[in-house]
């Protein structure tokens, strides 16, 4: 083994009890120098030319040209280049690398680089991108892909509705945030590239890699480091600095640290996706919802990325959770001038659940009943189908977590009894679990390996990361309770693409329902072999018989299953300053068994807060292109003061095909928490709310001037 391998060890039992960590910050290996990276000042622009200044010795220049196969990075469009290749199309796009050994000649290098644009007109909007006589980014169209799809008779019944209610909603984009910053060390040596870092995802990396660089998988290895944070920011973004890595080290024949500061992360990496969404229902004469349609607009920045993928999950929560038996669905990814938006934890839904929650209160308000009550009437049951017509094949218990939600939080009462500017709200969601369609079963292909030693300890091999929710500690008690061993017998490492199967990203909230029922059924297949002194067992996820998917028609089961919760929020507005005080906040959730109850507390608490943060203060606004909060002294993420604990509950709900009764949980905390704010202050100001964050000032005018 390599000295940098030993550098990295395996992750040590010991390091659990310490709490010490190796991040990729804190690698101090024998050569090792560093990289820095030049970004674009122009949203769009031609590079017509790069003055570089006489480097010193022992500086070299990292660009384009150094990539020997493809310079594309690939996700799903494969339109984004690893380095800037003569056009720049937004602020923070990577041009090219410095890379040295010491930091602060390499800022000086950095700062005496002079490059030539020729601006082009920027996009910087969604609605500027939909103007037809638009100089659009890419092709004809301005928007990088649409998804439209509809359930039931929808044309038949809009002309039997009597009433239509519409409105329309926006939200901004949303910083990640995780304290460790992208951060990655590239090694080369022995004719093989190691890609060290903290990230979501190690197979993304490798397949960058071999895109780029045109190698054998044999000569390509990616280990995940001690990871702090990610929420999704470590999911595509990290096969761009992965890639970065790797060329420098290649270059130089040195391993080569390359570690973002905050500022150059904010501005230059994905976000969650600024959105327009336009609802319509449709109601008949006795005021029933008969009919919707949605159209859903996300701003996808200047390069496709995940964005298609994102737009999916929005466009099959149309419905929410409600069984609305016709609909009429469209969706679209604008291409802008913006920063590339991608993956945020919730993936689209809190986009639209937010939008959806806040249409009930509507019509509800305009028909002049209960919202809640009018909720109820429509919530789906185990029988009914979805959005894109899959089948609801297991117990929904929406009505008893409202049941006890009310009696926990005294919402029915308080909603009639509050005060002058104070106001209770209340949201129910779900989250899809796992990839969409029948993505798990043709795209990942995943498979898990499990090693039985001969001293009759028994390892795990994922390439599922650890990135803070646990998933080296569940994933270790569902085979150690599988096997009937104690967990101390249980080994599970940070991911190794040279020993661990590709068994998909950690994304989706499909790590603990996917990975861990395949691990499960390895575990069983183990036992009926236990006698044997050494050997292993490889898992492959088998799609399930009772789902169906037509991925060119987007009907059928949008997931393999769901995880469903209920949200209520009570605030207090200041009348002078209109800051908004949360008083109470109270939570149920259905994740069928929860394999370890301090890790669902820490994901709970942890998402209900990022939500609060979205909802409330988290304003990130983008001005020709530039982000102007770009700091966490400008960017303002939610402390522990802000708001008050969170009292929630779990219902108890086994899903039968998930390991030991779990679903998945990650996301789903973060999905539902701003609709129930927003309807807390839209019932505490009588005004409606329409957009999200909810700013003081938006607030001022909405009650000293009504819009």
């Amino acid at each position: 083994m390599s000295s940098i391998s030993e550098s990295v060890k395996r992750f040590d039992f010991e390091d659990k009890v310490t709490g010490t960590a190796k991040y990729s910050a804190d690698l101090d290996l024998p050569g090792l120098i560093y990289a820095k990276t030049l970004r674009s000042i122009q949203p769009r622009a031609l590079i017509k030319e790069i003055n570089l200044p006489e480097m010193p010795e022992g500086y070299v220049i990292i660009d384009h040209t150094d990539i020997p196969q493809r310079n594309i990075v690939p996700i799903v469009l494969e339109d984004e280049p690893f380095l800037a290749e003569g056009i720049v199309n937004f602020i923070g796009q990577p041009i090219l690398l410095v890379v040295g050994p010491d930091r602060n000649v390499l800022n000086t290098i950095i700062e005496q680089i002079s490059v030539r644009y020729e601006p082009l007109k920027p996009i910087l909007s969604i609605e500027e991108a939909m103007e037809t006589n638009h100089d659009f980014i890419y092709g004809e169209k301005p928007y990088f892909v649409e998804y439209s799809y509809q359930k039931g008779d929808f044309e038949q019944a809009i002309q039997s509705s009597v009433r239509i209610i519409e409105d329309e909603f926006r939200t901004g984009y949303q910083e990640q945030a995780y304290l460790e910053p992208q951060s990655f060390v590239g090694d080369y040596r022995n004719d093989t590239i190691t890609v060290y870092g903290s990230m979501q995802c190690p197979y993304y990396i490798t397949d960058a890699l071999k895109m780029a660089l045109g190698w054998d998988e044999s000569r390509i290895r990616v280990v995940q480091l001690p990871t702090g944070g990610a929420f999704g920011g470590k999911e595509d973004y990290p096969s761009i600095p992965g890639v970065h890595a790797a060329l420098a080290s290649i270059k130089t024949g040195k391993p080569v640290q390359l570690v973002f500061d905050r500022k150059e992360d904010i501005i230059a990496t994905t976000k969650r996706h600024p959105s327009i969404i336009r609802l319509k229902s449709y109601l008949d004469e006795n005021g029933k919802i008969i009919a919707r349609e949605a159209d859903v607009m996300e701003d996808a920045g200047a390069y496709a990325g995940l964005s298609s993928v994102v737009l999916q999950r929005s466009v099959f929560a149309a419905c929410g959770v409600y069984n609305i038996e016709h609909l009429k669905v469209r969706g679209r990814t604008y291409a802008t001038n913006n920063v590339v938006t991608g993956a945020f934890r919730g993936f689209g839904g809190p986009q639209s659940f937010f939008a959806i929650e806040m249409h009930m209160e509507n019509i509800a308000l305009r028909l002049g009943v209960d919202s809640l009550e009018l909720k109820r009437k429509y919530l789906v049951k185990k029988g009914d189908t979805s959005s894109t017509g899959g089948r609801f094949n297991y117990d929904i218990k929406l009505d008893e977590m409202i049941d006890r939600i009310d009696s926990l939080s005294g919402y029915t009462r308080k909603r009639k009894s509050l005060g002058t500017l104070k106001g209770i709200g209340c949201s129910i969601f779900y989250h899809g679990c796992g990839f969409t369609g029948s993505s798990e079963a043709d795209m990942l292909k995943s498979k898990v390996r499990l090693r039985k030693n001969k001293d009759s300890t028994v390892e795990i091999f994922v390439s599922n990361t650890e990135i803070g929710q646990g998933v080296l500690t569940t994933l270790s008690k569902i085979v150690a309770k599988t096997l009937d061993i104690p967990l101390e017998r249980v080994r599970q490492d940070y991911p190794d693409t040279k020993e661990c199967p590709n068994s998909g990203p950690t994304v989706a909230s499909r790590t603990l329902m996917i990975v861990g029922k395949m691990l499960e059924e390895a575990a069983k297949a183990m036992k009926e072999r236990w006698s044997e002194e050494s050997f292993e067992i490889i898992q492959a996820y088998q799609y399930p018989d009772n789902l169906t998917w037509d991925n060119k028609k987007l009907q059928g089961n949008a997931y393999p299953e769901y995880s469903w919760g209920v949200n209520v929020v009570e605030v207090d507005i200041n009348p002078l300053t209109y800051q908004v005080k949360v008083e109470g906040l109270w939570a149920i959730y259905d994740i069928g068994n929860p394999i370890d109850e301090k890790i669902v507390q820490g994901q709970v608490e942890g998402g209900f807060m990022q939500g609060l943060g979205y909802a409330s203060m988290e304003l990130l606004q983008a001005k020709n292109g530039k982000l102007m909060q770009d700091t966490f002294s400008t960017y303002m993420i939610p402390s522990a003061t802000d708001f008050p604990r969170l009292q929630f509950e779990l219902m108890d709900n086994p899903f039968p095909n998930g390991p030991f009764g779990a679903r998945g949980l990650g996301e789903l905390p973060v999905v539902g928490v701003a609709p129930a704010y927003a309807s807390a202050i839209q019932n505490a100001i009588g005004h409606p709310i329409t957009q999200i964050p909810v700013m003081p000032e938006i607030l001022m005018e909405l009650v000293e001037h009504g819009h």
